[in-house]
């Protein structure tokens, strides 16, 4: 029997980064892109490389433009730590795994490292494959972690939980990662936001402003763990934001969320680095009358925009510098 199992792209609303410093998120799934995975019982373990796994190039021209894209990893490297963390997980909890080999698959569609959490998808999609595979149940809530960890103690790459809540729990979800509940219950309080609550909302992406999110975060967590006022600071008034988006959803007026989105992008210009490319995505949203913010680390942006008649204009001027925009799906 194949199994196959999926997760979605993510775009982080409002209190985007925040999450990695014990602050508060909304997060919103988008199924427009998603990565799949298929796994079958096999002789041996096999891992497929993927389309971003290429080794052969036609020339030297053609390897550069394929590490300006994709980078350095595909998602083979996702997979190998994926595998190795559920069985340290199960070997953990002395849960007896069957000795069966299997050969897994993977395909995505979501733009490499723009911040739209392609990476976690393919953990998250992968954690999902095994657990069925082996029929292992995962609590919902302490999912999220278990998947993060797959990056950040096997692979050494600065993350946050955010990406993972959404892609677990789908929608849209309002997170709290206050340190007392990440220290006593050991995962934070998630809880899933009614679609109809939001405003329009708009995804704007450009592929030639991929960066891996490790080389935007950190420099920031260095400072952060030093104690710097400013970082701290600013992580808190970040998370404040998503309290206030919270509010305001909850009360039926998400049409008033989008000037938050702007302060999230201003404080987040406060300690991060932001270049020209980036800016540009958020300054072409202001221009039409939308509001916008990051969608993750750079590369894109996720807005609010008042009409068809303004999307219409995002959308050519967003053309105009070769930028690509869409309208998430969340359900």
């Amino acid at each position: 029997m194949i199994l196959q199992t999926h997760a979605y792209a993510r775009a982080g609303l409002v209190g985007n980064p925040s999450d990695g410093y014990f602050g508060k998120t909304i997060s919103i799934i988008a199924r427009n892109f998603r990565c799949r995975v298929r796994l079958y019982e096999s002789p041996r373990l096999m891992i497929v490389p993927g389309r971003r796994d290429q080794l052969d190039f036609d020339s030297i021209h053609h390897m550069m433009v394929f590490v300006e894209e994709a980078g350095y990893y595909g998602g083979t490297r996702l997979i190998k730590a994926t595998i190795k963390r559920f069985h340290d997980h199960c070997a953990e909890r002395e849960i007896v795994l069957d000795p069966r080999n299997f050969t897994i698959e993977y395909d995505t569609d979501i733009p490499v490292r723009v911040g739209l959490a392609g990476s976690s998808a393919i953990v998250t999609a992968t954690m999902r494959a095994l657990m069925q595979f082996f029929g292992v149940t995962i609590p919902q809530p302490t999912l999220p972690g278990l998947i993060l960890s797959v990056e950040t103690q096997e692979l050494g790459i600065s993350a946050g939980l955010q990406d993972r809540v959404v892609q677990v729990y789908e929608g849209c979800v309002y997170m709290d990662f206050s340190r007392a509940l990440l220290e006593t219950q050991g995962y934070g309080c998630y809880e899933p936001l009614a679609p109809a609550l939001l405003p329009p909302l708009f995804v704007a992406y450009h592929d030639a402003l991929a960066e891996g999110t490790e080389v935007a975060h950190s420099p920031v967590r260095e400072r952060w763990l030093a104690g710097e006022p400013k970082v701290v600071g600013t992580m808190e008034e970040i998370a404040a934001l998503a309290e206030q988006a919270r509010a305001l959803l909850r009360e039926g007026k998400g049409a008033e969320i989008g000037g938050l989105l702007d302060q999230n992008f201003e404080l987040r210009s406060r300690i991060y680095p932001i270049s020209a490319g980036n800016r540009e995505l958020i300054e072409r949203a202001r221009r039409e009358g939308a509001h916008a913010h990051f969608a993750g680390s750079g590369g894109a942006v996720v807005g609010v925009y008042r009409d068809e008649v303004m999307f219409i204009r995002l959308a050519r001027s967003y053309a105009q510098m070769g930028a690509k925009i869409f309208k998430p799906t969340l359900a």
